[in-house]
């Protein structure tokens, strides 16, 4: 039998990380300099993990994790393509967290690091949150 992810658990673990990313940025000032110039692209990375996990839950921790990471690695790559319609998205709020903004190198490590984490957390069984 597959494992089934359990949708509650994955869906608190998003909402979380969700809080915890926005908090970097809204409070970045009061945390270290490397933790608020990194944490927001780290737990963005995890959190494509973990909504990827709610909506396929049959899938392998491994197969989430592949696909999170070449999500996150596309939308950084999109950076480097400036047309004015996908600037005018990127200028929103929503489009500006989604799709960021100019192509950073250290961003493919923070979402390595963000989806190799969210990757380690469900096969550690810590988070027990497979069927």
């Amino acid at each position: 039998m597959l494992p089934i992810r359990r949708w509650q658990t994955q869906l608190f673990l998003l909402l979380v990380t969700m809080i915890l990313g926005l908090g970097s940025r809204k409070f970045g000032a009061w945390l270290p300099n490397w933790l608020a110039a990194y944490a927001g692209d780290t737990l963005w990375a995890l959190l494509v993990f973990w909504l990827l996990g709610l909506l396929w839950p049959t899938w392998s921790s491994a197969r989430v994790g592949a696909a999170a990471l070449a999500f996150a690695f596309s939308i950084e790559i999109s950076q480097l393509y400036h047309a004015p319609w996908l600037d005018a998205v990127r200028a929103t709020a929503v489009g500006s967290l989604v799709l960021g903004h100019g192509f950073l190198w250290s961003d493919l490590v923070c979402y390595s690091v963000g989806v190799l984490l969210g990757y380690l957390l469900k096969r550690s069984r810590l988070l027990l949150a497979e069927k």
